[in-house]
């Protein structure tokens, strides 16, 4: 079932050499975005390897994990800025939790009743709840600069999101 990513492992090994990053941010940089394949986030953000923690779940949402992996990243990692990067034609903005459950017990031919799968009829809102959620975090410093956005999966046009 995963031959050809053991088979791709075994090419890459030939040629990797550790270039001896460091496991902190080195632009102090953490970024929550979704798990969308269209978003790269290194590219999209003009980054390389090692300037940045790079956190992704469905929806890019400030779950209660990763709020746990920004705290660590900001407190043990040099994270000083965080962002928080949805898109656009994402699968959980523009639905209902029902409308969500019901797609993914057809598609999976199992009840979906009590998972919560975060979906939002208000992208801006949501987004703006959830980057207000992360400032008021106690274990956030307040010299923590947090900023919202939303990349256009069609232009490649990464939009700031104005406070409200």
């Amino acid at each position: 079932m995963f031959d050809d990513l053991l088979a791709a492992n075994t090419r890459y090994r030939t040629e990797f050499h550790d270039p001896g990053v460091p496991g902190t941010a080195a632009k102090g940089l953490a970024v929550l975005t979704c798990i969308d394949s269209r978003i790269t986030p290194l590219a999209m953000l003009g980054l390389a390897p090692g300037d940045a923690k790079i956190i992704r779940n469905a929806g890019a949402r400030v779950t209660g994990d990763a709020l746990r992996s920004l705290v660590l990243a900001v407190n043990l990692l040099g994270v000083t800025r965080i962002c928080v990067v949805q898109h656009t034609d994402c699968a959980v903005a523009g639905t209902t939790e029902a409308e969500l459950r019901d797609r993914v017990e057809q598609a999976s031919g199992a009840d979906a009743a009590g998972w919560e799968f975060l979906a939002t009829t208000d992208q801006m809102a949501t987004l703006r709840h959830d980057i207000a959620a992360i400032a008021a975090c106690p274990l956030i410093p307040e010299h923590v600069a947090v900023g919202g956005f939303v990349f256009d999966v069609h232009r490649g046009a990464l939009l700031p999101v104005p406070p409200a």
